[in-house]
């Protein structure tokens, strides 16, 4: 019987007897039925499949089928930093990447970055990342970025920024149009492109440069909005205004605007990537889905950064249920009264980390839900070894409060056997481990120790409020800093 880890999207594969989350229109959930994988597609889902002559089979059983997941916004390239700033606030991230240490990443430095990240995505089942990578200095910089993506066998986006440049110059430099028609022409639907930059809402609006860029490429915009102390209502405004938002258009914490941005965001088409690990812990604002769904805004979910937090969208799944419902009970207390009936659900949340990821990215008709025909990313959830695998009742409720990374026993992408039986399929740990050592290495070494055990432990009583994390532009906003 071949091994499912010599398969590489030549010979069909099934998943066979899982209990199969399809996340299609009907939400079907499919005890004991069969994945069939043929290329790189899905050929059928249902029970007791026939399968073509020489179909490796994968046994399923007691374990959870589902899309894989969809993470619409990672700062890649800070994970060799992995852990550094866990007692960070928004405003230490800003001084240590935007103002200080952040230049001292090589191109190299951001490669085994990006390396690390994207290992770690498909290991937690995430099949589709987009690399919001901010730190792209120079055009080698991204072209190292890029290198470490098509090195890992995942699906990414990379969402090009430079936060030590004014987008408006960096994006319409000749060397930065060169780096994208070079990528967009060589683009497969395994690598996709997005333009990565804040709009802080200075009424000249000088990012109407880069949003016009934007469009003559063709390429979608995410930028993080709605971010205390660095961007506001004023920026969805100048950008409504102008013309340059509509469905590919993905907004990145959206936590502090009123409902004027939500209504704008709304009758454009908009989405909203909630990254609630990110949001409760960093300072943004509160995390908005209670607000999102309100307004009828679709609501992927993102993991931000693994300087402080995890890589996989368990966590996100379920710190996410547990804002909404903390709020909705805080809000209901505060007024004498009781929740009953939850109104955010697990079901819901699962759909985020999937279709709605897939829905942000324009690709719902290929990616997001096991459907014939959709692109064969899927994620077999399978922990015989753990007593939380079992009694399996509520499957939405199995995967966002029970499961883990260590549970995600196989993953497919594009047709091809990425994980099996718990175990990455042709990564080489231990050359990621060297480059990303040698970036320590690099960063403790070029900042000395002293400011390098400063910045992992900052000083509790002293916090600098910035007037702007920007370097690049004198603008602030009193609706934010003058607060």
């Amino acid at each position: 019987m071949t091994d499912p880890r010599d398969v590489d999207g030549e010979r069909p594969v099934v998943l066979r007897g899982g209990l199969v989350l399809t996340l299609d229109d009907a939400h079907r959930v499919l005890p004991r039925a069969d994945v069939l994988v043929v290329g790189d597609r899905i050929a059928a889902v249902g029970g007791n499949l026939d399968v073509p002559a020489g179909t490796v089979e994968i046994d399923a059983s007691g374990g959870i089928v589902m899309p894989g997941m969809i993470d619409t916004h990672r700062h890649m390239w800070q994970t060799a930093m992995r852990g550094y700033g866990a007692d960070w606030t928004l405003t230490q991230y800003f001084v240590w990447y935007y103002l200080e240490s952040g230049r001292h990443f090589r191109p190299q430095d951001v490669r085994a970055g990006n390396l690390l990240a994207a290992v770690e995505a498909i290991d937690a089942g995430v099949t589709t990342t987009v690399d919001w990578s901010h730190g792209l200095q120079t055009v080698e910089h991204a072209e190292a970025a890029v290198d470490a993506l098509r090195a890992v066998p995942g699906r990414f986006v990379l969402a090009y920024g430079n936060i030590q440049q004014a987008p408006w110059e960096w994006s319409t430099s000749a060397d930065f149009q060169a780096f994208a028609r070079r990528l967009l022409d060589a683009a497969d639907d395994k690598l996709g492109f997005q333009l990565a930059f804040d709009v802080t809402g200075d009424p000249a609006f000088p990012e109407k440069a880069a949003y016009e860029v934007a469009r003559e490429l063709g390429a979608p915009v995410t930028t993080h909005a709605g971010v205390w102390g660095a961007t506001n209502d004023d920026g969805i405004r100048l950008a409504h205004e102008a013309g340059f938002l509509d469905e590919t258009s993905v907004f990145v914490h959206a936590a502090t605007l009123t409902a004027d941005s939500y209504h704008r965001i709304a009758a454009t088409g908009g989405s909203v990537s909630v990254s609630t690990e990110s949001e409760q812990s960093a300072g943004q604002g509160y995390p908005p889905t209670w607000a999102l769904r309100a307004h009828g805004i679709p609501v992927s979910l993102s993991m931000d950064t693994s300087v402080w937090w995890s890589g996989d969208l368990f966590s996100a799944m379920r710190t996410t249920l547990g804002a909404d419902r903390s709020r909705e009970h805080f809000e209901a207390h505060a007024k004498g009264e009781t929740i009953t009936h939850c109104t955010l659900r697990a079901e819901q949340v699962v759909e985020w980390a999937t279709r709605g990821g897939a829905r942000a990215l324009g690709r719902d008709r290929e990616l997001g839900s096991l459907e014939p025909g959709k692109k064969a990313d899927v994620v077999l959830l399978k922990n015989d070894r753990s007593p939380v695998s079992f009694p399996l009742l509520n499957p939405y409720g199995h995967v966002a409060f029970q499961a883990q990374r260590g549970d995600v026993h196989t993953v497919l992408v594009d047709g091809r056997v990425v994980k099996h039986e718990h175990a990455l399929v042709g990564v080489d740990l231990a050359a990621v481990r060297r480059d990303v050592d040698a970036t320590v290495e690099h960063l403790r070494a070029t900042l000395g120790e002293e400011a390098w055990e400063k910045g992992m432990n900052p000083d509790i009583p002293e916090t600098t409020i910035l007037d702007n994390p920007y370097t690049y532009t004198e603008y602030s906003s009193a609706a934010t800093h003058g607060r």
